[in-house]
């Protein structure tokens, strides 16, 4: 018999410490948690606006539990069944779907933005990138088919990176289909407000992204087509420090104004009530 015996009690797992501050990714300065929630992931030292998922973005617009999703079932698919080495675009997908929860990178939804009924239809930048293919492309027709039907305004919040590859021709398709689908509100009068986000590029800003009654950007935001540094490389110079910034574009004339997201909510409804009383 041993002359001393060990405890056999286990030890106990560390409780996990709730986060009390969030450290911004731009100033690197130290935020009250509850007062970033609060301020939609903007800092007030710096006015650095994070990126949002599209439910925040979507609860952030329309009015408390006044929407219902649309098209929720329509999801990302594989048309050419594309790969690259042991990489397939099916695992992307999936690994996708369950890092966000989402079934493809645009989700719409139908409700109220101070009373006033809409459609909107938001991206989220963390489901491959945001990037559009032909699902994310038949959701925003179809909500933008909706809102004419419906004689309701259509909202889109763009932040993606471009046409998704992995679906060849058939994702830069969805460039036109969408634009066509919205192009028939114009046919009914009816208002198309585009609202972009960081980064909108690609095909998305090619397309439906730019063609708003009125486009509106988040302040700081990234807005253009090809990245800076290929257009560097092509043109053999250098570009201003301030270049695809949404600052940079307001000054060309590419966007209507540059509005902070504790104010886009009022602003679209100022938008929209003044449309109405023409």
């Amino acid at each position: 018999m041993g002359w001393f015996t060990k405890s056999e009690k286990r030890k106990q797992p560390a409780e996990k410490k709730e986060e009390v501050w969030v450290k911004c990714p731009a100033c690197s300065a130290h935020i009250f948690k509850e007062e970033w929630e609060k301020s939609l992931h903007v800092c007030a030292t710096c006015n650095f606006h994070e990126r949002l998922s599209c439910d925040e973005r979507i609860a952030s617009l329309l009015d408390d539990r006044s929407y219902r999703e649309l098209d929720r079932k329509i999801t990302a698919s594989d048309p050419i069944k594309f790969s690259v080495g042991e990489e397939a675009y099916a695992d992307k997908i999936q690994e996708a779907r369950k890092k966000t929860g989402l079934l493809e990178a645009v989700k719409t939804a139908r409700g109220t933005l101070s009373g006033t009924k809409v459609v909107v239809a938001v991206m989220d930048f963390s489901f491959i990138g945001g990037s559009l293919g032909s699902g994310a492309g038949e959701k925003i027709f179809l909500a933008a088919d909706h809102a004419r039907r419906h004689k309701r305004p259509f909202i889109m919040v763009s932040a993606s990176g471009g046409a998704r590859m992995q679906e060849g021709i058939i994702s830069l398709m969805q460039m036109a289909k969408t634009c066509a689908s919205i192009s028939r509100l114009r046919e009914e009068k009816l208002p198309y407000i585009s609202v972009l986000t960081d980064p909108t590029f690609g095909g998305v800003s090619a397309s439906f992204a730019m063609v708003g009654d009125v486009n509106i950007a988040e302040p700081g935001s990234l807005i253009g087509f090809a990245g800076r540094r290929v257009i560097e490389q092509t043109i053999k110079q250098e570009l201003p420090p301030d270049f695809q910034t949404a600052e940079y574009l307001l000054a060309h004339g590419f966007i209507d104004m540059i509005v902070k997201r504790a104010d886009l909510k009022d602003t679209i409804h100022k938008i929209l009530k003044y449309r109405k009383h023409r």
